[in-house]
């Protein structure tokens, strides 16, 4: 799997573009605006599906052109399960992370070491509980939840640069209180 970051819209927003360049299929999380440079970027792979991490305008600005365009489902809180999905060649899990938003979910690719944590979590800090939907306490329980995944794993932020839990665990003063409790 080959993972594009498209930077789209005033808040920059991470739209995300997962790849398999064998069957020339691919799965876009959070197309956040542009349309048009998300398309660019997907070129002639077959869009498979499209994963919401959350509902916030930021991360679905271009929503309803991908559906338009390209005729498929979605993938949200609302019509998911914690489980495992297999959408092609590409096979994740589902985690609820409330916290940031009551609708935030992260994607997880065990095989790939890449979870798509959306503004659940970023680089150094967490996303806002402050919010309409946002909670303190849920979002120190999706971050004790999220501690048992595998340091090396490779997070995929909504905003910013990547990271990996192993970093935050360590860094993240987020993490670093949650030890403290």
């Amino acid at each position: 799997m080959t993972i594009e970051r498209v930077v789209t819209g005033l808040l920059k927003e991470n739209c995300y573009i997962l790849k398999d360049d064998c069957q020339k299929v691919c799965l876009v999380v959070d197309p956040g605006d542009d349309f048009s440079k998300i398309k660019e970027s997907i070129g002639d792979y077959e869009v498979l599906k499209i994963l919401l991490t959350h509902d916030h305008f930021d991360h679905v600005g271009a929503l309803e052109e991908m559906r338009s365009e390209y005729g498929i489902d979605v993938l949200r809180r609302k019509n998911v399960q914690e489980k495992e999905y297999v959408i092609g060649p590409f096979k994740f899990s589902v985690i609820y992370t409330p916290g940031h938003s009551l609708d935030s979910v992260t994607f997880y690719f065990e095989k790939d070491h890449a979870m798509f944590v959306g503004d659940f979590l970023f680089r150094g800090t967490i996303g806002r509980t402050d919010l309409a939907g946002g909670n303190y306490a849920m979002m120190c329980n999706s971050l004790h939840l999220i501690k048992k995944y595998p340091g090396e794993t490779i997070l995929y932020c909504g905003h910013g640069e990547v990271s990996t839990l192993e970093e935050e665990l360590q860094n993240n003063p987020y993490f670093l209180n949650l030890e403290k409790r």
